[in-house]
């Protein structure tokens, strides 16, 4: 018996779609949408340390946002970073009206229980290979962070190690200090 196949949600129809209850995001992920919850508190918390960290290493080097929407291909994909930086040039460049058209210089996902293995995996490969210069996954159960860099590197840090910012040269962000 033959099916017929889904149809894409392109991105403009994926822009017409309403907000939902419960402060639930929607993503758009190969053309298809997908609910994502609410943050619970724990990991909104890391979401907050991550932020102001990396603020303070930025200076006017660009922003530090959480939930940060952006498109990481034109037509069938939207997300959001739990947090990321964006320079300068490419935040002032943001349409007012519009979306962030490619991936953010850092993204950064912060694990939680729905998170798959191959979510994380598409993220990351989709991320580093349309622009991203790093993209972290952050796992507050094992206090530990991965990075990852679009030439196939990864490296994690855990407990008493330092990450080196590689938009602040000389800056380095503490593994404990995420998860004070």
């Amino acid at each position: 018996m033959a099916t017929t196949p889904a149809k894409l949600m392109t991105f403009a129809e994926f822009e017409k779609v309403p907000d939902h209850p419960r402060g639930l995001h929607c993503e758009l992920r190969q053309g298809e949408l997908v609910l994502v919850a609410p943050p619970k508190h724990k990991h909104y918390l890391v979401q907050r340390r991550l932020r102001r960290l990396l603020e303070k290493a930025a200076g006017g080097a660009g922003e530090v946002d959480i939930e940060l929407g952006f498109r990481p291909l034109p037509e069938y994909e939207y997300m959001e970073a739990d947090v990321a930086f964006v320079s300068r040039d490419r935040w002032d460049q943001i349409p007012r009206e519009g979306n962030m058209q490619g991936p953010p210089e850092l993204v950064i996902e912060v694990l939680s229980p729905s998170n798959t293995a191959a979510e994380i995996r598409r993220k990351r490969k989709l991320c580093l290979e349309n622009g991203s210069h790093e993209f972290w996954v952050v796992d507050g159960d094992h206090r530990e962070v991965e990075l990852s860099t679009p030439d196939g590197h990864t490296i994690t840090y855990k407990s008493g190690q330092q990450i080196p910012l590689f938009f602040a040269p000389g800056a380095h962000v503490a593994v404990d200090a995420i998860f004070e």
